[in-house]
């Protein structure tokens, strides 16, 4: 509706304009007319002039206005998702948008009462980032039915589910390179992550959501860029961390007591899981850089200190500012009428590798 009543008041601008220019050009009649028909068009086109500044300035107010964007989070004690939804509250509410943003608790069922709540409120977009990737479906579904336009953000659907709905847009990272990048982080270290010189990386794997496709990424990817160095692996673990400091910490502290030296890296899915094993990696007298490798990836600030202080061996960036600015771009776009073919609603955003030398250049 909100575009609708732009285009009108555009026309409206433009006619009256066009009314102006008509009456402008009476005042090129020739210099032996008389004055009194000079006059008239001159008196026609003040009116003129009121609406097109009128329709000018409702068009103005209509744009600076904004409209209503509801955006979902699965939940907002997320480091990363904390960084990624403050950065997109203020770029809208910079551009004149009304936004309102939840807490989905990271409960599927929680988040879908708040999808309809907002299609019931009738949001002029959404922005969601599901707490199951599972849910696509019935995310896409129903707003869908409700013709809203949507960006999902930081959990991707699959381009089949996506092809339900050509006013839904994906904004995100390809987390298979963010796995990649682990690796080459390790391959990059002089020993190339073989620490004991047996021959093989031995490793611990700390895992996010196993349901998220990032997850899974990260995780196959930052192994296969081992093996497609050409190096031996062997995964003494593999634990759900669920995203979580405390997990991490206490999935590590259990596998540091169990394969004590055997574990020569621990890849985590992101920074928090890791600054939780960092913790009980230094609990168990293990020095990072020297006797164990630890990576992760989000970029965080906590985690930049620790690459910093040399705590860590590296973190991949992921760049919630980056991805909140492309959301507000293709949101922008569908409110203006734009539809998306399947196959292109995917918009990714580059990860970056941060290591010690350019970890000056995050801060």
């Amino acid at each position: 509706m909100r575009s609708k009543k732009l285009i009108a008041l555009a026309m409206a601008s433009l006619m009256a304009l066009s009314m102006m220019a008509c009456g402008n050009s009476a005042e090129e009649t020739p210099a032996e007319a008389p004055a009194t028909e000079e006059a008239a068009p001159a008196e026609e086109a003040a009116p003129a002039e009121e609406a097109a500044e009128e329709a000018a300035e409702e068009v103005a107010e209509e744009v600076a206005a904004g409209g209503n964007i509801g955006i979902c989070i699965y939940k907002f004690d997320d480091a990363f998702m904390t960084t990624y939804r403050n950065a997109l509250q203020e770029i809208l509410e910079g551009k004149g948008y009304t936004v309102t943003v939840m807490d989905g608790k990271n409960d599927q069922n929680e988040q879908n009462n708040q999808i309809n709540n907002f299609i019931t409120q009738k949001v002029d977009a959404l922005i969601i980032n599901p707490v199951m990737t599972s849910a696509a479906d019935q995310i896409i579904a129903t707003v869908k039915d409700a013709g809203i336009p949507t960006v999902l953000i930081n959990r991707e659907p699959t381009a089949e589910q996506m092809a339900a709905y050509d006013k839904l847009v994906y904004v995100g990272c390809d987390a298979r390179q963010s796995g990649t990048m682990q690796g080459e982080l390790i391959l990059d270290t002089p020993n190339k992550g073989d620490i004991n010189g047996d021959g093989k990386i031995s490793y611990i794997m700390i895992q996010g959501d196993p349901e998220n496709i990032d997850a899974q990424y990260r995780t196959e990817f930052s192994v296969k860029a081992l093996t497609d160095a050409g190096m031996e692996v062997e995964e003494l673990d593999l634990q759900r961390g669920d995203w979580d400091r405390n997990k991490g910490q206490e999935i590590a502290q259990t596998d540091l007591s169990k394969f004590g030296d055997q574990i020569e890296v621990v890849f985590c899915n992101n920074d928090d899981m890791a600054i939780g094993a960092l913790q009980s990696i230094q609990a168990a007298g293990r020095t990072v850089n020297e006797d164990i490798y630890l990576v992760g990836v989000d970029a965080l600030d906590a985690a930049l200190n620790e690459v910093e202080a040399g705590n860590m061996t590296g973190t991949v960036l992921n760049d919630a500012n980056g991805q909140a600015e492309a959301a507000v771009a293709a949101m922008e776009e569908l409110l203006g009428g734009k539809t998306y073919a399947s196959g292109e609603q995917s918009i990714y955003v580059d990860y970056v590798k941060v290591t010690p030398d350019n970890v000056g250049d995050f801060k």
